[in-house]
């Protein structure tokens, strides 16, 4: 069997300081011990990276919203690659089931750092020793390339952003370590400025990216890459176990190479890669209960994005699974005047079938024909509802024709359609885009399916909903955030979605395989 090293991520909690003294194991593989503390709000939203400080998603219309070519299906086999093979395992902590990360070396002698692996972008960086004027350099391992014999100059400048900031430095090349694996002249940015909050209170250091060179910035080659091109690893593949068992200290672990079978039930249900860049596949109908949305019943673009915490959706989908889990968002009294003053005449229309599209126009709500937001998702809702009455109003009507739709399809009656549009305008997301649920209902909460390949993936409550302790209270949010972005509709199924279900990145048959997690 192949050797085998792991490495802890922590969750979105508080994490207490940990040894990482290595432990001995039968089976060969090297563990990193891990302890944590129950998830804490102030973390939760700092280790948030796929939103913005303000409260929108401008890092995922940055990150996700760029336009991709559609590939060439592979074919898919009944069973995934190596379902019984062996690779290099890299233990993950578990930071308030919210943020999972690894450590890496960097440069000869080994500098370690701790970095998230996230499937969603395709760079490594770490902060730089030359890193003078930004105060989150202070608080993590920084690289000093004057102290590895294996460093090559590279100087090309080069800047990130995230939804929650930026960093930007320069490129070097050296040999980072990944668990018994060592890449060789990997190129990396060197960190010189980290201006953001959420750098400064991270649990890690820097983020290493997983996902295709498509989207590295300045076509750098990816670590995954080189893996590959240096015949390092077994199979063309890595997987990702995320542990969601809040009592275990083991976060979970990414392993490089093929799979570990202790870690999933059956076998992986595969789909290809439709858009190379990000790991995007078609996904299907999304159902609350055994109830159809109706949103994605002729498919939706998914990805799969270990940098994400949460399920990220558009607003509408979002709005009304929040409605039916008795989540509870900020109330818009927009929203529920749009709905009183218009809804019978956008109700007439729809059934008159007039195209969705241009509804809003034709009633004089909104001054364009087309969907902008809802279906070509350009900014959140609530960033563009801050913007002008106008722009708002525009912004729910849009939002209610998209929810009248699926109530029109369900044959039901006017009266019934506008209430149900008001209780929706009341679960449309807080600024910071999260929704609050009571705790001692989420037994009772209907399981959230989602259909991939032919197949239903359904979370139960448990699994969809976030327990965050602060000040000795606890408080439970959902776990689906609203996302709109350019080139939408998308899906991003994060670290909840991923949690319940064992995740196979298949890079030689550009695939994504999904299996039961154990």
């Amino acid at each position: 069997m192949a050797n085998r090293a792991k490495f802890f991520l922590p969750v979105a909690l508080l994490l207490i300081s940990v040894a990482i003294a290595p432990v001995s194991a039968s089976d060969g593989l090297r563990r990193v011990g891990l302890k944590k503390r129950v998830l804490n709000r102030d973390s939760l939203v700092a280790s948030r990276l796929a939103f913005n400080e303000e409260g929108t998603v401008a890092h995922a219309a940055r990150k996700f919203g760029l336009s991709r070519g559609y590939l060439e299906p592979e074919p898919v086999g009944p069973v995934g690659p190596g379902e019984d093979s062996a690779g290099d395992i890299i233990d993950l902590k578990n930071y308030m089931n919210a943020q999972y990360f690894g450590e890496i070396g960097v440069g000869s002698p080994a500098q370690n750092f701790t970095v998230i692996f996230d499937t969603g972008s395709s760079n490594l960086w770490v902060p730089s020793a030359k890193c003078y004027f930004s105060v989150a350099c202070y608080f993590h391992s920084k690289y000093k390339s004057s102290q590895s014999s294996t460093y090559k100059k590279n100087g090309q400048t080069a800047s990130i952003r995230y939804g929650t900031g930026a960093i930007s430095g320069f490129y070097s090349e050296d040999q980072i370590t990944i668990g018994d694996l060592v890449v060789n002249d990997q190129a990396f940015i060197e960190a010189t400025r980290e201006p953001s909050v959420t750098f400064l209170v991270a649990k890690f250091d820097g983020i290493l990216g997983l996902g295709f060179q498509e989207i590295s910035v300045g076509n750098s080659t990816p670590v995954w890459y080189n893996m590959v091109s240096q015949n390092l690893i077994k199979e063309p593949v890595f997987s990702f176990w995320f542990n969601r068992k809040s009592g275990d200290g083991e976060g979970g672990e990414v392993v490089f190479g093929g799979v570990d079978r202790n870690h999933f039930k059956g076998e992986h249900t595969y789909v290809p890669v439709t858009s190379k860049g990000y790991w995007q596949f078609d996904m299907g109908d999304i159902l609350v209960g055994k109830q159809s949305t109706g949103f994605c019943a002729n498919g939706c673009a998914a990805i799969a994005d270990s940098g994400t915490s949460l399920i990220a959706g558009p607003t509408s989908v979002i709005a009304e699974i929040n409605q039916q889990i008795g989540a509870a968002g900020v109330l818009s009294e927009q929203c529920k005047a749009v709905a009183a003053q218009y809804g019978e005449m956008i109700i007439e229309k729809l059934i008159a079938k007039e195209d969705p599209a241009k509804v809003c126009s034709s009633i004089g709500v909104c001054s364009f024909d087309g969907y902008r937001g809802v279906k070509a998702g350009i900014r959140s809702v609530v960033d563009r509802a801050t913007t002008g009455v106008t722009d708002a109003m525009c912004t729910y009507c849009e939002l209610a024709v998209t929810w009248m739709e699926n109530q029109i399809s369900q044959n039901k009656s006017v009266e019934q359609i506008i209430n149900y549009v008001d209780k929706l305008c009341e679960r449309l997301p807080s600024p910071m885009g999260e929704s609050a649920v009571d705790c001692d209902s989420v037994s009772s909460m209907p399981n959230v399916s989602f259909t991939i390949g032919g197949k239903n993936f359904e979370l139960t409550p448990e699994q969809y909903v976030l327990e965050v302790t602060q000040g000795g209270t606890s408080q439970c949010i959902s776990g689906f955030i609203a996302l709109d972005v350019p080139q939408g509709p998308l899906w991003i199924l994060g670290d909840v979605f991923m949690g319940a279900y064992h995740t196979v990145f298949d890079y030689g048959n550009l695939r994504v395989g999904f299996a039961e997690a154990a």
